[in-house]
């Protein structure tokens, strides 16, 4: 797997970054083992980070395996901070429950069980932070949703806007925009997704060269 930068500034932000805990190792070994796709401590890092400078207190996220990124993000909410879990396998749910339970913080836990896009058209109330991780094909309708939940000050974190396999260059995302057949499916979804953000003049996007690619929306509008 490609990286978007080199295994020293990955031991640089390790270092310097939020310290893991027990919890959170067991999550990573368990990803190891049984070749879970999880975010990472990089990017798990980045999540908490964006939850602190947000000032977040709500937060939802779809597509939540059995909590790891979650877990990062409700370790930096306030005591009284609530981040909604959403995911359609009951087993990897009830994992997360449980994890949250011995990390303490299932009390800033929502575990919602079904189809993260149905479960967020369905939320009546806003969130500070959206994460969006579930399947890619996906970012969009998801992301439409998301910015319905978010108001201005708030953002849309999206995961793995950056590789599929390779690094994607700006070249194969602007050949594919312009009708040419793009290198795989994964490069045609993120091209359309990119294309789609830049026309919403309510929010601000950045790229972040962590993990796999991290892309936060910012709604200033």
């Amino acid at each position: 797997m490609a990286e978007l930068h080199s295994d020293a500034v990955g031991q640089l932000i390790e270092w310097a970054g939020t310290e893991s805990d027990e919890v959170l190792n067991d999550m990573e070994m368990r990803a190891e083992e049984e070749e879970f796709p999880t975010v990472g401590a990089e990017v798990g890092r980045t999540f908490a980070l964006c939850t602190r400078l947000l000032g977040a207190r709500s937060v939802l996220e779809l597509g939540s395996g059995y909590g790891y990124s979650a877990y990062w993000i409700a370790r930096t909410l306030p005591d009284d901070g609530t981040i909604v879990l959403t995911e359609r396998d009951s087993e990897l749910l009830g994992d997360a429950r449980t994890y949250f339970e011995r990390g303490n913080l299932s009390e800033r836990a929502v575990f919602k069980h079904g189809d993260a896009l149905e479960i967020a058209e369905n939320c009546t109330d806003s969130f500070d932070l959206v994460v969006l991780d579930h399947d890619t094909a996906d970012y969009i309708p998801g992301f439409d949703i998301a910015r319905g939940l978010v108001d201005p000050g708030g953002a849309i974190l999206i995961d793995n806007v950056a590789i599929y396999e390779e690094i994607l260059t700006p070249e194969e995302l602007l050949a594919t925009l312009n009708g040419e057949t793009p290198p795989n499916e994964r490069t045609r979804t993120v091209a359309e997704f990119f294309k789609h953000l830049k026309n919403d003049t309510a929010f601000e996007t950045y790229i972040l060269p962590v993990g796999e690619g991290l892309a936060i929306s910012y709604r200033t509008q």
